[in-house]
């Protein structure tokens, strides 16, 4: 049976670190990297400072745990969706659907990589987890694409690359820049009949390049 400590917190590392990382989500995305405060952290959590460095060993380790896990939480939600099993055309839709879902739903990941970018990613490049998790998503569409080029489903042979980036372009600007682009053009993008239109609109949008025929110079 796990120990409680004096303040009634039960000793369970996993948990306590998982509690640390939600809560240093919050802290990280709001403040940035040298304006989050890891006493306010540990303060939220019940913890203390000297427990968070036991456990990950700086504050500049905690926020790369913190990006690390936020690139696994949608990855692991791109796998759930077993594309592989659906016809390529349904995966492609299913998979937009998924991304757009997700950014809107979990701002925090939209401006964690929006302060990531601001540093160079620096980060993020001490991090061999993100870059082996990140290749998941780029081999699920390039097989949803070969699929779709084997069944006549696609005409276009496509950089799986270029893909995600288009996918990923319109759904994290949605969020990013949701407060100026509301403030600039008068338009609620929060708005549900908004969601809905554009969440139908990338998906269009992907489908229809994939659809159409490659430029002359390319099939050279």
């Amino acid at each position: 049976m796990a120990e409680r400590h004096a303040n009634g917190r039960k000793n369970d590392p996993q948990r306590t670190q998982d509690d640390i990382l939600e809560v240093a989500t919050e802290e990280f995305s709001t403040h940035g990297l040298a304006g989050a405060r890891v006493d306010q952290i540990a303060e939220r959590t019940r913890t203390s400072k000297r427990m968070i460095y036991y456990y990950f060993g700086s504050k500049e380790a905690l926020y790369l745990a913190v990006l690390e896990r936020s690139y696994r939480k949608i990855r692991t939600l791109e796998a759930d969706l077993e594309l592989a099993n659906l016809p390529p055309e349904e995966a492609l839709r299913t998979l937009v659907a998924t991304t757009f879902d997700h950014d809107e739903a979990n701002p925090d990941f939209v401006r964690l990589v929006s302060i990531e970018n601001i540093h160079h990613a620096a980060h993020m490049l001490r991090s061999d987890a993100i870059r082996d998790l990140n290749v998941s998503v780029i081999q699920m569409i390039e097989a949803i694409i070969e699929r779709g080029l084997g069944d006549g489903t696609f005409r276009r042979k496509a950089d799986p690359i270029d893909v995600h980036m288009l996918i990923s372009a319109f759904c994290f600007f949605r969020v990013s820049n949701r407060y100026t682009f509301g403030t600039i053009f008068r338009r609620d993008l929060s708005e549900p009949k908004t969601i809905a239109r554009h969440r139908t609109m990338i998906a269009d949008a992907v489908v229809s390049y994939l659809k159409s025929d490659e430029p002359r110079a390319a099939r050279r």
